[in-house]
């Protein structure tokens, strides 16, 4: 069993440090929304350009494979970053370098900070792709739109966006929409994931080979929203990846103790500890919604289910207490 644990330890160590993409600014990001920002377009890009929304919505990723330097404009039409092909820089001179160092946009301006004023660069990066806050993608104002508030149970188009880009003295854009959407079902996904662990403690209980099969589904479950996480952008989530490393490895090697262990981990970790997806439609994962809350559902579910059964079992292999001899 030692060696088991020892080998998850090392596996999920080795994969929490690949490279990631340059952050020009490396504040912070965001967990569930209510508003999805997309890219529906590059106006006469080059070949080589592409941008994407990452992070649930929080940061815009630009990757230049073009071999040419693009500027991304701010506010105020001043250069704010450029991607050459040596690497990411920013301009100290913009006031977009401070606005989008933290996703609500509150830090002070230095007193250079200035659009009129000549650029000057400081190398941020040697990667070619950077993300960035940036207002123009995003809802920013406290409170619901008007829309929204008005009716808080549909889907609203709140804006088509765009953020200029240049290559050397050519204008183009990249170009996306901001939409609100409801929050969903809630209670549909907690009365899942509380019928899922009763199913499994029923289940593990009558057949208790099944106690195998079912923690290897929890830990894949807990291993795919890991990795639909990192799709979006996000780094590694350690958390994540050992909570579903654990219960994979209680699938081949499941006495009650580690059952139990690997139950609670699962479900209080990969589960409850993402349970915020629940409340909020848009998410900071790939693919569909419906898919990462139902991971989130199984884990919740799946490892309180082996949880108690693990529980269950410690109890009924605890010795019974000895009888005490009769009085004469």
């Amino acid at each position: 069993m030692r060696r088991l644990l020892s080998a998850v330890l090392v596996v999920a160590g080795l994969i929490l440090g690949p490279a990631t993409p340059a952050l020009a600014h490396a504040g912070d990001t965001t967990e569930v929304s209510s508003y999805r920002s997309q890219v529906t377009g590059l106006s006469s890009a080059p070949d080589g350009l592409s941008v994407r929304v990452v992070e649930g919505g929080a940061r815009l990723e630009l990757s230049n494979e073009s071999g040419r330097t693009i500027e991304v404009l701010g506010y105020s039409g001043e250069p704010y970053l450029e991607v050459r092909p040596d690497g990411t820089y920013e301009n100290v001179n913009s006031p977009a370098t401070y606005v989008n160092e933290t996703l609500g946009g509150d830090t002070a301006l230095p007193a250079n900070a200035d659009p009129t004023a000549a650029p000057v660069w400081r190398k941020a990066s040697s990667d070619t792709t950077v993300r960035w806050h940036d207002q123009r993608a995003r809802w920013v104002e406290a409170g619901l739109p008007p829309q929204a508030a008005a009716d808080p149970d549909a889907e609203h188009r709140l804006r088509e966006w765009t953020i200029p880009l240049r290559d050397q003295v050519r204008v183009f854009e990249i170009q996306g929409t901001l939409d609100y959407e409801p929050a969903p079902p809630t209670w549909a996904w907690w009365t899942a994931a509380a019928l899922l662990g009763l199913a499994v403690t029923l289940i593990a209980g009558r057949w208790p080979r099944s106690a195998g099969p079912l923690a290897l589904l929890g830990g894949l479950a807990a291993l795919g929203y890991a990795y639909a996480r990192t799709a979006d952008g996000a780094g590694l989530p350690g958390v994540l990846l050992l909570a579903g490393l654990i219960a994979v490895a209680a699938a081949y090697r499941h006495p009650p103790f580690f059952l139990a262990l690997a139950g609670f981990v699962l479900a209080a970790f990969a589960g409850f500890g993402s349970a915020d997806v629940f409340f909020a439609p848009v998410l900071p994962a790939a693919g569909p919604g419906w898919l990462a809350r139902a991971a989130v559902a199984a884990a919740i579910g799946i490892g309180s289910g082996l949880a108690l059964t693990g529980v269950l079992r410690l109890r009924a292999a605890a010795p019974a207490p000895a009888a005490e001899p009769a009085e004469v």
